[in-house]
């Protein structure tokens, strides 16, 4: 057994690590921290967990052989830097990581990168496209849940130079997403039967998706993306715009996205707009690109669970793959619905 530890275990994404580490049979929690709840057993936090029997401590055990970090950025970084160093391999939760131009992070993140020298040799966390890299990773960053839709929507298309360079995404996510702090937004009364637009002038998220989409093709890619805030828990729901470079029919848009994705285990190209629920506490995604012909646009519709596939499932899915596990082992388990 691999003897993980989580750092910071009592946020949304650190509790979900901690749910799926649970029914991993080739890992065992030995050991998390939680900045504000040191002391205490991890069911006083989050009853569901009872049975991890773990107590919360300020700093990880040195019996652990890989580590999972849940800060936010910047601490999350500085924290990680000394298991780094030491040979213990990582997987970072938080943006530290993904962003290869350390003016850009610190320009959209707005503070001094305090490991800038770790950027170089972490892994950008996403298997569809980077599974050889990550397998001989240390560190590894986990992509934004946001990029992870809107990356996996038109990477086909962007690989295959179908569309123009302007990518329009504009996502719905459910309020877990901005993690477990009080705010006022957040509150039951203001939250409830209501939607609304953030990050209007640019979210922290953009400049990741478009970094990633750059990647794989020599053509300029510009996103614009705008995300809202919707009345539920989980989930992220896209709907991803790019103009199309030349008429192209549909089927061969379904075909190219089928044979992109054809041998990835959590990828599911669906015959009909997806929903949120459809992927509900799983580390699946659900792809439907289809294309308007009065318009000569391409539309992908993508579905996910932000706190899985978006955050902790793809941690564990990274995990295995640093480790030498099969991808799909302690992440493979079937939506809950409704």
């Amino acid at each position: 057994m691999l003897n993980v530890g989580i750092i910071n275990i009592t946020g949304y994404a650190g509790s979900e690590i901690a749910r799926l580490v649970y029914s991993h049979p080739e890992i065992k929690l030995v050991s998390a921290t939680g900045r504000s709840k040191a002391g205490q057993n991890l069911d006083e936090v989050f009853p569901h967990l009872e049975k991890t029997n773990i107590k919360i401590q300020e700093e990880l055990s040195e019996n652990i052989e890989f580590v999972f970090s849940a800060l936010p950025h910047a601490a999350s970084a500085e924290k990680l830097s000394q298991y780094v160093e030491s040979g213990i391999p990582a997987v970072d939760i938080s943006a530290d990581f993904r962003l290869k131009d350390i003016e850009t992070y610190e320009d959209w993140y707005e503070t001094k990168h305090p490991k800038p020298e770790l950027v170089e040799q972490a892994s950008y966390g996403l298997p569809e496209l980077y599974r050889e890299k990550i397998k001989k990773s240390k560190l590894v960053a986990n992509p934004g849940c946001f990029p992870t839709g809107g990356i996996l929507s038109m990477a086909p298309a962007v690989e295959n130079n179908l569309v123009e360079e302007l990518i329009i995404i504009d996502s719905k996510t459910g309020v877990s997403g901005a993690g477990r702090t009080a705010k006022e937004a957040f509150g039951f009364s203001e939250l409830n039967d209501n939607c609304s637009a953030y990050g209007t002038k640019g979210h922290r998220h953009q400049p990741e998706i478009t970094q990633e989409l750059n990647f794989l093709t020599n053509n300029k890619i510009k996103v614009l993306f705008t995300p809202h805030l919707v009345s539920m828990t989980r989930g992220i729901l896209g709907t991803n715009y790019a103009t199309l470079k030349n008429d192209i029919n549909e089927n061969d848009v379904i075909e190219l996205y089928k044979e992109f994705y054809k041998n990835e285990p959590f990828i599911k190209i669906v015959n009909a707009p997806p929903a949120t629920k459809h992927t509900w506490g799983s580390n699946f995604v659900y792809l439907y690109p289809y294309v308007r012909k009065d318009t000569n646009t391409l539309v992908v519709i993508s579905a996910l669970d932000n706190l899985v596939k978006g955050s902790a499932g793809a941690a564990i899915q990274n995990m295995n793959l640093m480790q030498g596990f099969e991808e799909t082992m302690g992440i493979s388990v079937l939506p809950i619905y409704p």
